[in-house]
């Protein structure tokens, strides 16, 4: 006689056959994401260690450019002094860079999408406009004509003394420091290296955003260059020169640059209005080269400072900081590799 199975060990035998397929089903499918994860993520990783390579080479190129211009400059053919009608003064708006390549008939590189999607765009800021705050602290004192300059800027601007004060002191404590053993004052504070980090020194941001137009940070101390800083900058150093006289040179200049300092004094009708040759002075020797660089959605920013001593050619990197943002933010700069 032939054994029948009984209905309930049948529907049973089904369910576990049915539950089996599901846990396979469900297996294949968690390995199918993982590995379509894994495959977007290598894409995205490339992409982006694309685009970062790709925004490093033209920055560089950038600033290689900014360097030729400011060592062209100082050709014994070029100018003697440093004004705003040179060339290294002309901002360089937003362009693409396929343009560029297409106007160099001898390049044969594919201009691939990415390449016709990067803008650059940028500018050479001469930062012997502003007021060097390290300006204030020399052999290891504060400058007492320096510190003048500032007491002056920051009453134009209706700040209060004691912040400056207070500044110009932890100058003097960070500068010590940092030029002697740290660990032996643990307390100093740390050398600002951007007009942000001033805070470090006591000034409220309030502050810090009043002056930031007109100061900066340089690692010497250096004159402010007549032919292009502001009218608030040239008063601020100019303790026998009223308001309306530092817009009348700002004007002149306008006209045509001060080839030396005796022209700007001979404007204002004697040499007794501007201070010595260690606080103003026609050449410049710092500058700042901001450059910003657009790939679709992302954006690099780039700030390096540069310097070329009197009498040379060369032109060094002081400080080279980069950061990425969106279109509408400024930058985030990151220390110099």
């Amino acid at each position: 006689m032939k054994r029948s199975i009984p209905l309930r060990s049948t529907l049973a035998q089904r369910g576990a056959a049915l539950l089996m397929a599901m846990l396979t089903v469900a297996l294949v499918a968690t390995f199918a994401t993982a590995a379509l994860w894994q495959q977007w993520r290598s894409v995205e990783v490339e992409t982006a260690e694309r685009a970062r390579v790709q925004s490093t080479w033209i920055l560089t190129g950038a600033l290689d450019w900014a360097r030729l211009l400011l060592r062209e400059d100082a050709r014994p053919n070029g100018s003697k002094v440093d004004h705003l009608a040179e060339p290294w003064a002309v901002p360089l708006q937003e362009a693409r860079l396929s343009s560029f390549l297409a106007a160099d008939k001898n390049n044969t590189a594919d201009t691939g999408p990415e390449v016709m999607e990067a803008f650059l765009s940028g500018q050479i800021i001469d930062q012997q406009s502003l007021l060097n705050v390290n300006n204030l602290v020399v052999g290891g004192k504060v400058s007492v004509p320096d510190l003048e300059s500032f007491v002056r800027l920051f009453e134009l601007l209706g700040l209060q003394r004691a912040e400056l004060d207070k500044m110009a002191e932890n100058l003097r404590f960070a500068t010590d420091a940092a030029e002697n053993n740290r660990t032996a004052i643990p307390q100093a504070p740390i050398k600002p290296q951007k007009i942000e980090q001033l805070a470090w020194l006591g000034l409220s941001p309030a502050t810090i955003s009043a002056i930031q137009p007109y100061v900066t940070l340089l690692p010497a101390h250096v004159p402010v260059n007549l032919n292009t800083a502001s009218a608030e900058v040239i008063y601020a150093v100019s303790p026998r020169l009223s308001m309306a006289e530092a817009q009348q040179l700002v004007s002149a200049r306008e006209q045509a640059h001060f080839k030396n300092v005796s022209a700007a004094s001979d404007l204002l009708g004697g040499s007794e209005k501007l201070p010595d040759s260690e606080t103003v002075d026609v050449k410049t020797q710092f500058f700042e080269v901001r450059s910003r660089l657009r790939l679709e959605n992302l954006v690099v920013e780039e700030r390096a400072v540069l310097q070329r001593p009197p009498n040379t050619f060369e032109v060094s990197v002081v400080l080279r900081e980069r950061g990425i943002t969106n279109p509408t933010a400024l930058s985030q700069l990151v220390p110099k590799r």
